[in-house]
């Protein structure tokens, strides 16, 4: 069952949000894959996704590739979200920690994803911690990277049809990087203390 742990509402209304909680679970639009440029779902996030999600979801990420190309930052990709509860999964690249530039093509993958979940005209996205698992972007850095790329979005896009943005995370150290980076911006109070965990 997902948590509410904190929620900034932006003056154009939308929602930001962290939850704890399982990302293959999220009923929302689109959940985002945190993915490598030739969508092999093979560890991480993006594994347990296709595991929950069943073999379709693969089979429609190598057709992207055939068709498309290896993914870039900017631009992810989408499939269908298979047997999970949402119906898309977007595909974004983030950056592996130490190639250089990391905190641009960050950016670029989680504005990318929101650019991409307004052209397919969806209302809610949730996202992993991106680049934050076997990639190895530090925690708190990747937070206040993804949360300045949402902000700069709606600031930029204050008529957006998606109303909901949702940080889905699962484990504890995760967690708590993000609570300090949230706190830190002062984008709003705690809904809910992390000690009544």
């Amino acid at each position: 069952m997902d948590h509410l742990l904190v929620e900034h509402v932006f003056p154009s209304g939308q929602r930001l949000q962290i939850v704890q909680g399982d990302l293959t679970q999220e009923k929302v639009d689109a959940i985002v894959n945190a993915a490598n440029r030739h969508l092999q779902h093979g560890g991480g996030v993006a594994w347990a996704i296709v595991k929950r999600g069943g073999p379709r979801i693969q089979e429609e990420s190598d057709d992207w590739v055939h068709n498309h190309g290896p993914v870039s930052h900017a631009e992810p990709a989408y499939t269908g979200g298979g047997s999970l509860p949402c119906r898309y999964v977007i595909h974004a690249v983030g950056p592996v920690w130490g190639e250089g530039d990391e905190d641009r093509k960050l950016e670029a993958a989680v504005t990318g994803s929101l650019r991409l979940a307004a052209r397919l005209e969806l209302t809610s996205i949730a996202f992993p911690a991106i680049s934050t698992g076997i990639f190895g972007f530090p925690k708190e850095r990747a937070a206040g990277v993804m949360y300045a790329a949402i902000q700069d979005y709606f600031d930029q896009n204050p008529q957006s049809g998606l109303k909901l943005v949702r940080l889905t995370l699962f484990d504890r150290p995760t967690i708590d990087a993000f609570l300090k980076v949230w706190q830190a911006t002062g984008l709003s109070d705690l809904v809910d203390s992390p000690e009544s965990q």
